[in-house]
C-alpha cells in the first residue's frame, strides 16, 4: 500500500511517522505529480487557511480535488477536515470559502475555542476497543453531518470523526495520540 501526506504545512510529519510505523509506504506530498499511484492520502492538521493558500500556489487544488472525486480515500484531521468541508464557518457565522468540498458538513473552525483551551478526552470511536485518546488543539467543530455522513463518535454530542464513503475526517488529532488504531483502521477499509 502507498499513502500520501499533504506536506504543505502542519502535522504532515506526524502522520508518516505513523505510516512509517505500521510499515507502510509513505509519500509526501506537494505537487500534483506525487498523487500518482497512491492508494489512500492524508491531509494533516495545520492552519487551514494557509494550507488553502499552498494547495493554489502548489498547483495541487483541482488535481486533489479530482483525485477526491473520482473516489481517492482521504482521512483528513482538524484543519484536514476544514478542507474537505463544503460548508465552512468561521466565527460570528460568516461563511469561508472552502478549499475542496467534497464533505457534505458544516464546520466551524477554531470553535473549542484558543490554543490555551485545547485538551484530550478518550473517545468511543464505532469499531474500536477502548477509548481512543482525542488530541484536540484549536479544533473545528462539526455543526451539520449530511445524510451520507456517518458519525463514528462525539464529544459532548458533536460529531469529532465522520465517515462519508472514502472520506474520513476528525476534529482532533490522531496522529498526536500515540495510537495507531484509526490509521490502521482507515488504512484497512481502504484495502479492502
Amino acid at each position: 500500500m502507498k499513502a500520501g501526506v499533504l506536506a504543505l504545512q502542519g502535522a504532515f510529519r506526524e502522520h508518516r511517522e505513523v505510516l512509517d510505523a505500521l510499515g507502510v509506504e509513505a509519500v509526501e506530498v506537494r505537487v500534483p505529480e506525487h498523487l500518482g499511484g497512491l492508494d489512500a492520502l492524508f491531509i494533516p492538521g495545520g492552519e487551514s487557511t494557509t494550507i488553502g493558500k499552498l494547495l493554489d500556489t502548489s498547483g495541487l487544488r483541482d488535481p486533489l480535488h479530482d483525485a477526491l472525486t473520482d473516489g481517492l480515500p482521504v482521512f483528513g484531521t482538524c484543519a484536514g477536515l476544514i478542507l474537505l468541508a463544503d460548508d465552512v464557518r468561521d466565527g460570528d457565522d460568516a461563511r469561508t470559502p472552502t478549499a475542496l468540498g467534497v464533505l457534505d458538513c458544516t464546520v466551524a473552525r477554531n470553535a473549542y475555542g484558543r490554543q490555551r483551551e485545547s485538551f484530550e478526552a478518550g473517545l468511543a470511536v464505532d469499531g474500536l476497543d477502548g477509548r481512543f485518546p482525542g488530541v484536540f488543539i484549536r479544533a473545528p467543530v462539526v455543526e451539520r453531518a449530511g445524510d451520507q455522513v456517518e458519525v463514528l463518535a462525539v464529544h459532548d454530542g458533536n460529531p469529532v470523526l465522520v465517515r462519508q464513503g472514502p472520506i474520513w475526517a476528525a476534529t482532533f488529532h490522531p496522529e498526536l495520540s500515540g495510537d495507531l488504531r484509526l490509521h490502521q483502521r482507515f488504512l484497512i477499509e481502504v484495502a479492502q
